[in-house]
């Protein structure tokens, strides 16, 4: 039995873990439950699971049913944890995925930020004190399979993209994309962040910020291409030019699954893909001109540092704004390239650091939004 720490239980990915432990039954156990301010919905996770630990931004408005409230960090490192899936977003996350590292356990990580700001400092903590972590984010759950029974070395990794629901479009018509447009994902339901990333290309730049830290691959040996069907979810090529994929339906549950469960294959609930069906399967180079955002992360993430967490802080503002309905679609790229171009690196050795950086990248966009926009707008109408 996999005793689970679930932090970030009323997200996206939180309420499909735990689909998935119903599904396992005996093989996991949930023993703590974190979420953040939807208590009602926290309440009845914990009258269903019956965890020994929760934790939550209201405490007060829980109604444990005999569990006891405790930090992120206290459930991290429990002695009765053997796994802590990590799905809360922002930066929550961080130190109790340290903590848990720090005590030898294993981080099902569906946190992007984690990785991505701390990289260094998360990969360090598990090599020191003999954590693992496992990937839940499809693209790396799918290299991280491909890459079980290989001991050689990697010439590349294809990380898939769906592309989003504006690949198509023109960069005018971009100009005038809605938030509702926007958070209409044509193949994965997410929360609002990741949705609106994933439409702007930024997820599949801070996933390769990710992929560099998880299998130690030189960014330059890191490639997006976009893939419609969101069948094969990503490739690993060897050096003889062999290549390995993983495919299967578009559903989180699968990647959430094999990390509470592998190297054991369990049968999943989702239905598997029939190959009687016509279909193709195509692949495509992404267009930077169009979504920037990948380009800015890539470089964000070759220049190390506390560039990573400018990013990451620069894009989490600028996202918000848009929801707010305060900046177009395509200002999300242009805020985040100003606060990179503004940002003062330090070392990024630091927690301090990191965050400082996020703090300040995030504070310099909500400060210039209105500015940098128009400036930018005033500066393509010039080009047409």
């Amino acid at each position: 039995m996999n005793r689970v720490a679930l932090l970030g239980s009323t997200g996206s990915v939180g309420t499909q873990a735990l689909d998935v432990a119903r599904h396992l039954g005996d093989r996991v156990r949930i023993v703590a439950l974190a979420g953040g301010r939807n208590t009602g919905l926290l309440s009845a996770q914990i009258a269903e699971f019956h965890p020994r630990l929760y934790h939550s931004l209201l405490p007060d408005r829980v109604t444990g049913l005999g569990a006891r409230a405790a930090t992120l960090e206290e459930i991290a490192s429990d002695e009765d944890v053997d796994t802590v899936l990590v799905a809360t977003s922002g930066t929550a996350g961080l130190e109790p995925t340290l903590a848990a590292l720090r005590r030898g356990k294993t981080v099902a990580l569906a946190n992007k930020e984690v990785l991505v700001m701390a990289g260094g400092i998360v990969v360090e903590a598990a090599h020191r004190f003999g954590g693992r972590l496992v990937p839940v984010d499809s693209e790396h759950s799918a290299i991280f399979q491909c890459l079980r029974g290989e001991d050689g070395p990697i010439a590349r990794l294809l990380l898939t993209a769906s592309g989003g629901p504006f690949y198509r479009y023109t960069s005018e018509r971009l100009t005038s994309v809605s938030v509702a447009e926007a958070l209409a994902h044509p193949v994965w339901s997410m929360g609002q962040k990741i949705t609106i990333d994933s439409a702007t290309l930024m997820n599949k730049g801070l996933e390769v910020i990710e992929a560099h830290w998880l299998f130690g691959v030189p960014f330059d040996c890191i490639e997006v291409v976009v893939h419609p069907q969101c069948l094969i979810h990503s490739m690993v090529e060897f050096p003889d030019g062999s290549v390995k994929a993983q495919m299967s339906p578009p559903d989180m549950t699968l990647p959430i699954q094999y990390a509470l469960t592998c190297p054991d294959r369990v049968p999943a609930r989702t239905a598997p893909l029939s190959w009687t069906d016509s279909r193709s399967l195509t692949f495509e180079p992404v267009d930077v001109t169009r979504f920037p955002c990948l380009r800015l992360a890539r470089q964000a993430g070759a220049a190390g540092g506390t560039y990573p967490a400018a990013l990451c802080g620069a894009d989490e503002a600028a996202v918000s704004l848009f929801l707010k309905g305060r900046i177009p679609f395509t200002g999300i790229a242009r805020l985040v390239e100003y606060a990179l171009n503004a940002h003062r690196a330090a070392d990024g050795a630091s927690l301090e650091a990191i965050r400082n950086a996020e703090r300040q990248a995030c504070s310099l966009v909500t400060a210039h939004s209105e500015e940098i926009v128009m400036e930018g707008a005033a500066q393509s109408r010039a080009r047409l």
